[in-house]
C-alpha cells in the first residue's frame, strides 16, 4: 500500500480493499476497515484530505452487488478484473451521486439568495423548501393546502402572492389542471 510504484492509485485503492477483505484478519469489522483502507487510498489518489464523494456510502447502497462480485472474485483463480471493474464503476457512481447532491445544494442556495429580500410567510417557506427538495408531481392549490396545512382560500392567496413576487409561475396547463412551478 505504501510502496512508491507505478500502479494507478485508483487501482491500488480497489486492490487494497479487495486484499483486506480476502485476508479477513479480524473476527468482526473487516468490511468497515476495508472501506476505510479504500477511502485512505482514494484520498491519497486525490491528493487532498477533503473529498466530496463517499465510496463507503456508495458501497453500502450497492451492498448486494458488492458482496456478489467480491465473492466471485475471491473464488477460483483470484482474477480481480471483475472486482476492479466493479470498484471503479462504483467509484464513478459515487462521484456522480456527489455531483448531483452538490448541484442540488447549489441550486437551493442560489434560489434562496435570489429571494433573500422577498418577504415570505412560514407556509410559503415550507412549501418552497419541499419544492426545492424534489417534490413529486405538480403543485396545485389543493396540494399546497395539504402541504401547508391550511384552507383552500389561504392556499390560493399564498400562491397568488408567490406568483406576484415572481417566486412561482403558473404551469402551461390551465383550468382544473392549473399548477405552479418555480419561476
Amino acid at each position: 500500500m505504501n510502496a512508491k510504484d507505478d500502479l494507478d492509485p485508483l487501482l491500488k485503492a480497489g486492490l487494497g480493499h479487495f486484499w483486506f477483505m480476502t485476508l479477513h484478519p479480524f473476527e468482526d469489522g473487516n468490511g468497515r476497515t476495508a472501506r476505510a483502507v479504500a477511502d485512505l487510498l482514494l484520498a491519497r489518489a486525490d491528493g487532498s484530505p477533503q473529498r466530496f464523494y463517499s465510496m463507503n456510502a456508495q458501497i453500502l447502497k450497492e451492498r448486494r452487488k458488492y458482496y456478489d462480485v467480491l465473492e466471485r472474485s475471491q473464488r477460483g483463480d483470484l482474477d480481480v478484473t471483475a472486482w476492479l471493474s466493479w470498484f471503479l464503476a462504483c467509484l464513478q457512481r459515487a462521484v456522480a451521486a456527489s455531483e448531483e447532491m452538490l448541484a442540488s445544494v447549489l441550486r437551493k442556495h442560489s434560489f434562496w439568495q435570489a429571494h433573500a429580500r422577498t418577504v415570505l410567510n412560514p407556509r410559503q417557506v415550507n412549501v418552497l423548501t419541499r419544492l426545492l427538495d424534489g417534490f413529486e408531481g405538480n403543485l396545485s392549490s389543493g396540494k399546497y393546502a395539504k402541504l401547508a396545512k391550511t384552507s383552500q382560500d389561504t392556499a390560493a392567496r399564498d400562491l397568488t402572492d408567490l406568483v406576484t413576487k415572481k417566486v412561482l409561475k403558473k404551469g402551461k396547463a390551465g383550468g382544473r389542471s392549473t399548477h405552479y412551478v418555480l419561476a
